[in-house]
Protein backbone atom coordinates (compact mmCIF):
# COMPACT_ATOMS: atom_id res chain seq x y z
CA UNK A 1 0.00 0.00 0.00
CA UNK A 2 1.95 3.44 -0.84
CA UNK A 3 1.81 6.58 1.26
CA UNK A 4 -1.43 8.33 -0.14
CA UNK A 5 -3.59 5.54 -0.19
CA UNK A 6 -6.56 5.81 2.27
CA UNK A 7 -8.34 2.57 3.97
CA UNK A 8 -11.52 3.95 3.29
CA UNK A 9 -10.15 3.74 -0.76
CA UNK A 10 -9.58 0.19 -0.66
CA UNK A 11 -11.96 -2.24 -2.72
CA UNK A 12 -9.86 -5.48 -1.98
CA UNK A 13 -7.51 -6.43 1.23
CA UNK A 14 -4.08 -5.12 -0.22
CA UNK A 15 -1.06 -7.96 -0.31
CA UNK A 16 1.45 -7.55 2.79
CA UNK A 17 3.87 -7.38 0.02
CA UNK A 18 3.69 -8.05 -3.76
CA UNK A 19 5.58 -11.62 -5.66
CA UNK A 20 6.34 -11.61 -9.20
CA UNK A 21 6.87 -7.44 -8.93
CA UNK A 22 7.82 -4.54 -7.50
CA UNK A 23 6.17 -1.43 -6.80
CA UNK A 24 7.98 2.24 -6.12
CA UNK A 25 6.69 5.69 -6.64
CA UNK A 26 7.92 7.24 -9.70
CA UNK A 27 10.43 9.64 -10.64
CA UNK A 28 8.32 12.23 -12.04
CA UNK A 29 5.63 11.98 -8.89
CA UNK A 30 4.51 9.58 -6.21
CA UNK A 31 1.25 9.92 -7.88
CA UNK A 32 2.09 8.08 -10.38
CA UNK A 33 3.64 4.32 -9.29
CA UNK A 34 6.01 2.15 -11.50
CA UNK A 35 5.02 -1.34 -11.60
CA UNK A 36 8.61 -3.42 -12.67
CA UNK A 37 7.40 -7.42 -13.60
CA UNK A 38 10.57 -9.46 -13.13
CA UNK A 39 11.67 -11.54 -16.37
CA UNK A 40 10.40 -14.70 -14.53
CA UNK A 41 7.28 -13.52 -14.30
CA UNK A 42 7.06 -12.25 -17.90
CA UNK A 43 8.34 -15.30 -19.15
CA UNK A 44 6.44 -17.79 -17.08
CA UNK A 45 3.20 -15.70 -18.66
CA UNK A 46 3.95 -15.82 -22.34
CA UNK A 47 4.67 -19.58 -21.82
CA UNK A 48 1.20 -20.05 -20.30
CA UNK A 49 -0.77 -17.83 -23.08
CA UNK A 50 1.29 -19.09 -25.82
CA UNK A 51 -1.40 -21.44 -26.84
CA UNK A 52 -3.97 -17.77 -27.76
CA UNK A 53 -2.89 -15.75 -30.45
CA UNK A 54 -4.37 -12.18 -30.46
CA UNK A 55 -7.18 -13.25 -32.48
CA UNK A 56 -8.29 -15.36 -30.01
CA UNK A 57 -8.71 -12.69 -27.45
CA UNK A 58 -11.04 -10.81 -30.32
CA UNK A 59 -13.15 -13.08 -31.21
CA UNK A 60 -13.56 -14.71 -27.49
CA UNK A 61 -13.72 -11.74 -24.94
CA UNK A 62 -13.82 -14.08 -21.92
CA UNK A 63 -10.35 -15.26 -22.63
CA UNK A 64 -8.97 -11.56 -21.99
CA UNK A 65 -10.16 -12.07 -18.30
CA UNK A 66 -8.33 -15.63 -18.34
CA UNK A 67 -5.13 -14.06 -19.66
CA UNK A 68 -5.62 -11.48 -16.39
CA UNK A 69 -6.50 -14.96 -13.91
CA UNK A 70 -3.32 -16.41 -15.40
CA UNK A 71 -1.13 -13.29 -14.41
CA UNK A 72 -2.40 -12.76 -10.94
CA UNK A 73 -1.87 -16.38 -9.96
CA UNK A 74 1.79 -16.11 -11.01
CA UNK A 75 1.82 -12.84 -9.03
CA UNK A 76 0.22 -15.64 -6.09
CA UNK A 77 -2.94 -12.79 -5.92
CA UNK A 78 -1.05 -10.14 -4.88
CA UNK A 79 -1.55 -8.10 -8.64
CA UNK A 80 -5.21 -7.56 -9.44
CA UNK A 81 -5.55 -5.55 -5.59
CA UNK A 82 -2.62 -3.52 -6.45
CA UNK A 83 -3.91 -2.87 -9.60
CA UNK A 84 -7.36 -2.09 -8.56
CA UNK A 85 -6.42 -0.24 -5.43
CA UNK A 86 -4.24 1.97 -7.33
CA UNK A 87 -6.34 3.27 -10.07
CA UNK A 88 -9.60 3.59 -8.13
CA UNK A 89 -7.59 5.73 -5.49
CA UNK A 90 -7.66 9.56 -6.04
CA UNK A 91 -4.62 10.22 -4.46
CA UNK A 92 -2.62 7.97 -7.09
CA UNK A 93 -4.94 6.71 -10.19
CA UNK A 94 -1.94 6.18 -12.33
CA UNK A 95 0.62 3.55 -12.90
CA UNK A 96 3.57 3.23 -15.26
CA UNK A 97 3.98 -0.52 -15.73
CA UNK A 98 7.22 -2.44 -17.29
CA UNK A 99 7.34 -5.59 -18.30
CA UNK A 100 10.93 -6.73 -18.14
CA UNK A 101 12.06 -8.77 -21.21
CA UNK A 102 9.13 -7.47 -23.79
CA UNK A 103 10.82 -4.61 -25.27
CA UNK A 104 11.06 -5.37 -29.18
CA UNK A 105 8.08 -5.52 -31.77
CA UNK A 106 8.82 -8.56 -32.27
CA UNK A 107 7.12 -9.14 -29.36
CA UNK A 108 4.03 -7.25 -30.01
CA UNK A 109 1.54 -9.80 -29.87
CA UNK A 110 2.88 -10.61 -26.59
CA UNK A 111 2.22 -7.09 -25.27
CA UNK A 112 -0.87 -6.95 -26.58
CA UNK A 113 -1.68 -10.32 -24.56
CA UNK A 114 0.14 -8.71 -21.20
CA UNK A 115 -1.25 -5.09 -21.53
CA UNK A 116 -5.04 -7.41 -22.07
CA UNK A 117 -4.72 -9.46 -18.35
CA UNK A 118 -3.64 -6.03 -16.28
CA UNK A 119 -6.62 -3.98 -17.96
CA UNK A 120 -9.14 -7.03 -17.42
CA UNK A 121 -8.15 -7.72 -14.07
CA UNK A 122 -9.67 -3.92 -13.41
CA UNK A 123 -12.38 -3.93 -15.61
CA UNK A 124 -13.26 -4.31 -19.46
CA UNK A 125 -11.58 -2.47 -22.49
CA UNK A 126 -14.97 -0.69 -24.46
CA UNK A 127 -15.28 -1.81 -28.12
CA UNK A 128 -12.93 1.23 -30.51
CA UNK A 129 -14.72 2.16 -33.83
CA UNK A 130 -11.24 3.79 -35.04
CA UNK A 131 -9.83 -0.34 -35.53
CA UNK A 132 -13.11 -2.41 -35.06
CA UNK A 133 -11.61 -4.48 -31.72
CA UNK A 134 -10.85 -3.76 -27.62
CA UNK A 135 -7.40 -2.30 -28.47
CA UNK A 136 -6.41 0.18 -31.36
CA UNK A 137 -2.86 0.10 -32.70
CA UNK A 138 -1.31 2.93 -35.14
CA UNK A 139 1.95 4.31 -36.16
CA UNK A 140 3.19 7.63 -35.69
CA UNK A 141 5.80 9.04 -38.68
CA UNK A 142 7.35 12.13 -39.73
CA UNK A 143 5.14 13.17 -42.25
CA UNK A 144 1.38 13.11 -41.66
CA UNK A 145 -1.81 14.09 -43.64
CA UNK A 146 -4.55 12.85 -40.76
CA UNK A 147 -7.47 14.56 -39.02
CA UNK A 148 -6.81 14.64 -35.79
CA UNK A 149 -3.00 15.30 -33.55
CA UNK A 150 -2.76 11.73 -32.48
CA UNK A 151 -0.83 11.09 -35.57
CA UNK A 152 1.15 14.50 -35.89
CA UNK A 153 4.74 14.02 -34.87
CA UNK A 154 5.80 17.68 -34.78
CA UNK A 155 3.24 19.54 -32.66
CA UNK A 156 2.41 18.54 -29.02
CA UNK A 157 -1.17 16.97 -28.75
CA UNK A 158 -2.57 18.70 -25.63
CA UNK A 159 -3.95 17.19 -22.53
CA UNK A 160 -7.55 15.81 -22.47
CA UNK A 161 -9.18 13.12 -21.82
CA UNK A 162 -10.37 9.68 -23.72
CA UNK A 163 -13.70 8.59 -24.52
CA UNK A 164 -15.05 11.99 -24.58
CA UNK A 165 -17.20 11.92 -28.47
CA UNK A 166 -18.74 8.35 -26.75
CA UNK A 167 -21.70 7.78 -24.62
CA UNK A 168 -19.78 5.06 -22.74
CA UNK A 169 -17.84 6.35 -19.97
CA UNK A 170 -14.41 5.74 -20.12
CA UNK A 171 -12.60 4.82 -16.83
CA UNK A 172 -9.43 4.29 -17.32
CA UNK A 173 -6.89 4.47 -20.56
CA UNK A 174 -4.01 2.57 -21.73
CA UNK A 175 -1.20 3.29 -23.47
CA UNK A 176 1.77 1.22 -24.50
CA UNK A 177 4.78 1.60 -26.75
CA UNK A 178 5.44 -1.22 -29.39
CA UNK A 179 8.14 0.10 -30.89
CA UNK A 180 9.97 3.44 -32.01
CA UNK A 181 12.36 4.43 -34.19
CA UNK A 182 15.26 7.35 -34.54
CA UNK A 183 13.30 8.96 -32.08
CA UNK A 184 14.18 11.97 -29.69
CA UNK A 185 11.37 13.70 -27.83
CA UNK A 186 7.79 12.53 -27.53
CA UNK A 187 7.52 11.97 -24.03
CA UNK A 188 4.10 11.56 -22.82
CA UNK A 189 2.35 14.13 -20.53
CA UNK A 190 0.36 13.71 -18.23
CA UNK A 191 -1.77 16.30 -15.69
CA UNK A 192 -3.46 14.85 -11.88
CA UNK A 193 -6.72 17.14 -11.35
CA UNK A 194 -5.89 17.87 -7.92
CA UNK A 195 -2.63 19.29 -8.58
CA UNK A 196 -3.80 21.23 -11.41
CA UNK A 197 -3.51 25.07 -10.06
CA UNK A 198 -6.58 26.27 -11.48
CA UNK A 199 -8.84 23.13 -11.18
CA UNK A 200 -11.08 24.59 -8.53
CA UNK A 201 -11.65 28.06 -10.34
CA UNK A 202 -13.03 26.07 -13.71
CA UNK A 203 -14.67 23.99 -11.69
CA UNK A 204 -17.10 26.44 -10.16
CA UNK A 205 -17.33 27.75 -12.60
CA UNK A 206 -21.15 28.41 -14.11
CA UNK A 207 -19.90 26.60 -17.47
CA UNK A 208 -18.16 23.71 -15.97
CA UNK A 209 -21.87 21.65 -15.86
CA UNK A 210 -23.47 23.72 -19.26
CA UNK A 211 -24.01 20.09 -21.28
CA UNK A 212 -21.79 21.14 -24.51
CA UNK A 213 -21.48 19.21 -28.10
CA UNK A 214 -18.65 17.01 -28.59
CA UNK A 215 -18.21 15.53 -32.53
CA UNK A 216 -15.38 13.43 -33.57
CA UNK A 217 -13.57 13.09 -36.97
CA UNK A 218 -14.57 10.79 -39.71
CA UNK A 219 -10.89 8.34 -38.69
CA UNK A 220 -12.42 8.13 -34.98
CA UNK A 221 -15.42 6.34 -36.91
CA UNK A 222 -17.72 7.94 -34.71
CA UNK A 223 -20.83 9.82 -36.57
CA UNK A 224 -23.17 10.51 -33.56
CA UNK A 225 -22.53 14.10 -31.17
CA UNK A 226 -22.65 13.05 -27.75
CA UNK A 227 -23.52 16.33 -25.49
CA UNK A 228 -21.86 16.54 -21.81
CA UNK A 229 -20.62 18.73 -19.74
CA UNK A 230 -16.78 19.06 -19.17
CA UNK A 231 -17.03 18.49 -15.27
CA UNK A 232 -19.04 15.83 -13.46
CA UNK A 233 -17.93 14.66 -10.01
CA UNK A 234 -17.07 11.51 -8.24
CA UNK A 235 -18.58 9.42 -5.79
CA UNK A 236 -17.61 12.41 -3.19
CA UNK A 237 -18.32 15.48 -5.07
CA UNK A 238 -14.49 15.72 -6.16
CA UNK A 239 -13.77 16.97 -9.84
CA UNK A 240 -13.83 15.00 -12.96
CA UNK A 241 -13.56 15.71 -16.31
CA UNK A 242 -14.60 14.71 -19.40
CA UNK A 243 -12.35 17.13 -22.18
CA UNK A 244 -10.78 17.08 -25.41
CA UNK A 245 -10.09 20.20 -27.22
CA UNK A 246 -9.81 19.22 -30.66
CA UNK A 247 -13.78 17.60 -30.54
CA UNK A 248 -15.93 20.27 -27.82
CA UNK A 249 -17.97 22.40 -30.26
CA UNK A 250 -18.78 25.73 -28.69
CA UNK A 251 -21.89 27.31 -29.04
CA UNK A 252 -21.74 31.00 -28.58
CA UNK A 253 -18.95 32.90 -27.72
CA UNK A 254 -18.82 32.54 -24.19
CA UNK A 255 -18.47 28.77 -23.90
CA UNK A 256 -15.48 29.16 -26.32
CA UNK A 257 -13.69 32.17 -24.30
CA UNK A 258 -14.56 29.92 -21.45
CA UNK A 259 -12.60 26.80 -23.23
CA UNK A 260 -9.88 28.73 -24.76
CA UNK A 261 -8.68 29.97 -20.91
CA UNK A 262 -9.37 26.41 -19.50
CA UNK A 263 -7.05 25.08 -22.46
CA UNK A 264 -4.61 27.54 -21.93
CA UNK A 265 -4.48 27.14 -18.13
CA UNK A 266 -3.82 23.08 -18.79
CA UNK A 267 -0.91 23.44 -20.85
CA UNK A 268 0.69 26.47 -18.55
CA UNK A 269 -0.04 24.04 -15.87
CA UNK A 270 3.89 24.05 -13.43
CA UNK A 271 2.42 20.44 -12.45
CA UNK A 272 1.86 18.43 -15.78
CA UNK A 273 4.65 15.73 -15.81
CA UNK A 274 6.45 14.88 -18.75
CA UNK A 275 6.80 10.73 -18.48
CA UNK A 276 9.39 8.78 -21.07
CA UNK A 277 7.85 5.27 -21.48
CA UNK A 278 9.91 2.45 -22.89
CA UNK A 279 9.60 0.62 -25.22
CA UNK A 280 6.74 -2.37 -24.20
CA UNK A 281 5.94 -0.32 -21.29
CA UNK A 282 2.58 0.97 -20.80
CA UNK A 283 0.53 3.53 -19.08
CA UNK A 284 -2.44 2.98 -17.38
CA UNK A 285 -4.57 5.65 -15.30
CA UNK A 286 -7.87 6.58 -14.34
CA UNK A 287 -9.53 8.69 -17.03
CA UNK A 288 -11.70 10.66 -14.99
CA UNK A 289 -9.45 12.32 -12.84
CA UNK A 290 -5.74 12.37 -14.48
CA UNK A 291 -5.33 14.25 -18.26
CA UNK A 292 -2.73 12.79 -20.95
CA UNK A 293 -1.32 13.97 -24.08
CA UNK A 294 2.42 13.83 -26.12
CA UNK A 295 5.47 16.46 -26.33
CA UNK A 296 6.38 16.82 -29.80
CA UNK A 297 8.52 14.96 -31.53
CA UNK A 298 11.99 16.19 -32.97
CA UNK A 299 11.51 15.67 -37.06
CA UNK A 300 13.85 12.72 -38.83
CA UNK A 301 13.25 11.35 -41.56
CA UNK A 302 13.14 7.29 -40.52
CA UNK A 303 10.57 8.39 -37.94
CA UNK A 304 8.56 5.75 -36.61
CA UNK A 305 6.38 5.30 -33.01
CA UNK A 306 3.75 2.37 -33.26
CA UNK A 307 1.62 2.36 -29.99
CA UNK A 308 -1.43 0.55 -29.00
CA UNK A 309 -4.58 1.70 -26.04
CA UNK A 310 -6.77 -0.09 -24.30
CA UNK A 311 -9.66 2.22 -22.92
CA UNK A 312 -12.77 1.06 -20.44
CA UNK A 313 -14.69 0.79 -17.19
CA UNK A 314 -13.85 -0.68 -13.87
CA UNK A 315 -15.52 -3.27 -12.88
CA UNK A 316 -14.91 -5.23 -9.60
CA UNK A 317 -17.23 -7.46 -6.61
CA UNK A 318 -15.92 -7.38 -3.52
CA UNK A 319 -15.26 -10.53 -1.76
CA UNK A 320 -18.26 -12.08 -0.32
CA UNK A 321 -17.53 -13.26 3.85
CA UNK A 322 -19.69 -15.99 5.55
CA UNK A 323 -21.45 -14.35 8.47
CA UNK A 324 -18.98 -14.54 11.80
CA UNK A 325 -15.77 -14.08 9.58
Amino acid sequence: MNAFTKIEDLVLPMPLETRGFTVTPSQQSPRLLELTFAIDTVEAFVKAVGEWPVQALEYKSFLRFRLGQILDELCEGTLRPVLLNTILSRATGGMLIKPVGLDDVSQAEDMVKFTTACAHLIGRSNYDAMSGQFYARFVVVNTDNSDSYLRQPHRVMELHNDGTFVNQITDYVLMLKIDEKNMEGGNSLILHLDDWEQCEEFFRHPLARREMRWTAPPSKKVSEDVFHPVFDTDAVGRPTMRYIDQFVQPENFEEGIWLNALSESLEGSEKKLSVPVPVGSFLLINNLYWLHGRDRFIPHEGLRRELMRQRGFISYEKPRYERGQ
